[in-house]
């Protein structure tokens, strides 16, 4: 396997142009207006609220004056795994969430927060040693030349609604201001959270503008997650703001027209489907008729036995592909490969190599040209090497919805690679199915003395700890684990990593579905999982030739069972003549 070099280019831009983080005013073109999402049924025009009839100087404004109607929402928000980044899993009772793991992208948010909370559902989320505030506060970050935000009295005004609900599309976060979005006068320099030039939002505009979530409102944090398009999950990307129906049938804007929301059903602000707490099968279903659905399932509307049975040879087939669904995700078959529609994913990130300079000054190297034409960064020196894949076949392993991970306090072992996260399932378990993952490749920094991971302190252009600042790991590891208050024996090493991420968008149309002779084949996709027999596999082993033979004994039985019936019923018709 040929290994490519890749990085995400703008974050590089990003920390050296704050290095220059000055006051002189820019101004970048927003975006237009989005269409209002399918199924909108509002009875209520913002744009005609007396409170909202009024210049803002800050987001949190704008939720206290959300909060004169809806009351409760900001309560409900602080509650939400958007907002805690918190999670603690009832399976195996780990503390997860974005505040405690340590993945193998950025590796971990602790000491790194105004950059990594800039999409955090909330304002001024600075200290991961604390809970996010519930009265915002500007951060570290915030640009002195700018106007502070004033929390008012008794209110919660830290979360952020118009990131969720801003439909004039000119709403954005800076990069760099733990969730506040980009004011006038713009920074020089200033990026959004996608990795653009900043433009200044208009907070009267978008508080007027608010709605039902639309897939700009979830992709603008979701599709850029690990610093750029596509770097994270594999099958959220840029490419579902407007999918063709080749990419995904359901948010086709020609097809279904999904939103993301339509999937990922809510309840005061609790929204179904985490990787955190997967549900690997759904026997509910599709539930009694009229039930509302409470979960981010494919069976939650497309029932246990979705396929059709009408028909001769569309009837046979759909009832053996039923008798799939108790052993294979309907994701499996339905999402051939991902990082379709253009837009390439990460595969691997090799953090050992980053430092590298050439006489003093920063590398950049560009060896991956996406199908799109554009060029990504296989080198830079602040992150390291990287490959990227495009139609990517995933990686298929039976999973029952447990996920257990490799926390910062996890003893490793680091002659072999680290399991960032630990996917169980097995054949013969009922409640296990086969699953497709996005599986990420990553070398990154442990404590060598104490075998564990380690965290780093990467982003802080006006530190000396800072690793894009310096290129000094030990001064990046020494910070990242102080600022994380985990204990270090000042010994550090690089392990290789790797991580699963399952794979649930980027749905293909049926025609474009896995075939049975996918699967049931010598080099098939599921070649590598074991403990059950399947056809066609390994047709010359023991069970293979057995089931041969047993085929052929059948076809034999029927085809002499009717010669014998042939002729016998010849002969009791010559008798009667």
């Amino acid at each position: 396997m040929r290994y490519l070099r890749v990085f995400n280019g703008f974050a590089t831009g990003l920390a050296i142009a704050m290095l220059s983080f000055g006051a002189q005013a820019q101004q970048s073109t927003a975006p237009e207006a989005p269409e209002i999402p399918v199924g909108s049924s509002s009875t209520a025009d913002h744009s005609k609220f007396a409170i909202l009839q009024r210049d803002f100087t800050s987001g949190p404004e704008v939720t206290s004056a959300c909060l004169t109607c809806h009351t409760e929402a900001d309560d409900q928000m602080m509650h939400s795994l958007h907002f805690t980044w918190e999670f603690e899993n009832p399976k195996t009772g780990q503390l997860l969430g974005k505040r405690h793991v340590i993945n193998s992208f950025c590796g971990n948010v602790a000491g790194n927060e105004p950059r990594c909370t800039s999409c955090h559902a909330g304002y001024g989320w600075d200290d991961m040693s604390n809970p996010p505030p519930r009265q915002s506060t500007v951060g570290t970050g915030w640009d002195e030349t700018l106007p502070r935000p004033t929390p008012a009295s008794g209110q919660s005004n830290a979360v952020d609604c118009l990131a969720c609900h801003d439909r004039s599309g000119q709403y954005t976060k800076a990069a760099t201001l733990a969730g506040h979005p980009p004011l006038n006068p713009v920074p020089d320099g200033l990026k959004t959270i996608t990795g653009a030039k900043a433009w200044a939002v208009d907070l009267k505009r978008a508080a007027q503008s608010v709605g039902p979530t639309g897939r700009d409102n979830c992709g603008n944090c979701h599709f850029y997650g690990g610093g750029g398009d596509n770097v994270k999950h594999g099958d959220l990307s840029s490419a579902l703001y407007k999918p063709t129906k080749e990419v995904d049938v359901h948010m086709a804007a020609d097809g279904l027209n999904f939103t993301c929301s339509t999937c990922h059903v809510a309840d005061q602000h609790q929204i179904a489907g985490s990787r955190y707490d997967a549900m690997a099968t759904d026997p509910h279903g599709t539930g009694k008729p009229g039930e509302p659905r409470s979960t981010a399932t494919c069976e939650s509307c497309h029932s246990n036995r979705p396929h059709p049975v009408s028909g001769v040879l569309t009837g046979i087939k759909g009832l053996k592909l039923n008798d799939h669904t108790n052993k294979v995700a309907c994701q499996t078959c339905h999402i051939p490969e991902f990082a379709r529609g253009g837009v390439a994913t990460k595969t691997l990130w090799d953090w050992s190599t980053a430092g590298q300079l050439d006489n003093g000054q920063m590398i950049k190297r560009e060896e991956f040209t996406q199908s799109d034409g554009k060029e990504l960064h296989t080198y830079l020196s602040t992150k390291g090497d990287f490959e990227w894949g495009e139609d990517v076949v995933p990686y298929y392993s039976w999973f029952n919805g447990t996920i257990e991970y490799t926390l910062p306090e996890t003893t490793i072992d680091p002659t072999k690679s680290v399991e960032i996260n630990h996917i169980y399932g097995e054949a013969g378990d009922p409640d296990s199915r086969i699953w497709p993952f996005k599986r990420m490749i990553g070398r990154q920094a442990y404590d060598s003395g104490f075998n564990k991971l380690a965290y780093s302190h990467v982003w802080g252009p006006d530190t000396d700890t800072a690793f894009w600042t310096n290129f000094d790991w030990a001064k990046a590891i020494e910070a990242g684990m102080k600022a994380a208050g985990s204990e270090y024996s000042g010994e550090f090493g690089f392990v290789d990593t790797h991580m699963y991420w399952p794979t649930t968008h980027m749905v293909a149309p049926a025609e474009k579905a896995l075939q049975c002779q996918d699967c049931h084949a010598e080099d098939g996709r599921l070649e590598g999982l074991d403990g059950f027999y399947m056809p066609g596999r390994a047709p010359l082993s023991m069970a293979g030739m057995l089931g041969i033979l047993m085929v052929l004994a059948s076809l034999l039985g029927v085809i002499g069972h009717g010669l014998l019936r042939k002729f016998s019923s010849k002969g009791k018709g010559e008798s009667h003549e």
